[in-house]
């Protein structure tokens, strides 16, 4: 059945206003765009004015030149009233196998230190066995109900947040990990429900700033106290290359590294003293 003209101008409407909406938030003119797409200027002014209908490639072609997220390029297609283009099949789905291994390589190959695979909203997917170890060294994780937040984990005065040291920086740290790590450098719906849900919890400022790095530090180290004793340890963060899925796209891989040589010297006693 034909979608009706007022159907096909809604579609229209809708994709374009998304289409312009993604063209502002990267800072690009019409002009940039359609040499960066290889489509006319004059072309996508109609598409954002709701006047054309955009054929699903080009749609593709904007989007690739305006860098967007592939979740989010499947909206724009909807908007349109096409099919989405990328799967967003689960982790342990057999189109993921080969992804699956190699994180469970890079896991395992990390250990005794602290290594978590999350989504692209801080939900823990995966972890070495040793980032258990060293949470249950502070808390009782196993009576955290699953799936387990990371950032809920670090925020809540339930959880790590009182064996954080220096915390008013580190949790302005963390805020401002969310904005600068979102995925396309967007901070998207379910992104900024997540901030507000960290900025309900007691002494928090739903902050917007980097903050200062310390004088001489490449990073600024994640502390945790406890007993007298004080672990120091930066991230380092990888992602997938040329994703092809939605779900290959928003993985992100965080492993924990000593931040100094105290540091690398106490991890393994602090853990075997506060075994369970």
């Amino acid at each position: 059945m034909k979608a009706t003209a007022a159907a096909l101008k809604a579609r229209a409407t809708s994709a374009g206003a998304l289409l312009r909406q993604w063209r502002d938030i990267r800072g690009k003119t019409q002009l940039e765009l359609s040499f960066d797409a290889g489509v006319s200027q004059k072309h996508i002014s109609f598409v954002e004015s709701g006047r054309s209908v955009p054929s699903r490639q080009m749609l593709l072609d904007l989007a690739q030149a305006l860098d967007v997220p592939l979740r989010e390029r499947n909206e724009l297609l909807l908007a349109a009233g096409y099919a989405p283009s990328y799967s967003d099949p689960a982790l342990a789905a057999p189109a993921m196998t080969s992804i699956n291994r190699a994180l469970g390589r890079m896991l395992r190959q990390h250990e005794p230190f602290p290594a978590i695979v999350m989504d692209r909203y801080w939900n823990v997917l995966m972890t070495n066995e040793a980032a258990p170890r060293l949470f249950n060294c502070f808390i009782d994780l196993p009576a955290r109900p699953t799936p387990r937040n990371l950032l809920h984990l670090m925020f809540d005065p339930d959880g790590m947040r009182p064996f954080i040291a220096n915390w008013p920086q580190t949790a302005r740290s963390l805020l401002a990990r969310v904005h600068r790590e979102a995925v396309g450098h967007v901070v998207d719906v379910r992104t900024k429900a997540l901030l507000e849900e960290l900025s309900r919890y007691p002494g928090v400022k739903p902050e917007r700033r980097a903050p200062s790095a310390s004088d001489a530090m490449p990073m600024i180290p994640l502390s945790f106290v406890k007993d007298g004793v004080t672990l120091d340890y930066f991230s380092l963060i990888t992602t997938v290359g040329t994703p092809q899925t939605v779900t290959a796209e928003e993985l992100r891989l965080e492993c924990m590294f000593p931040a100094n040589d105290a540091t690398e010297a106490e991890h393994g006693r602090f853990l075997r003293a506060h075994a369970g």
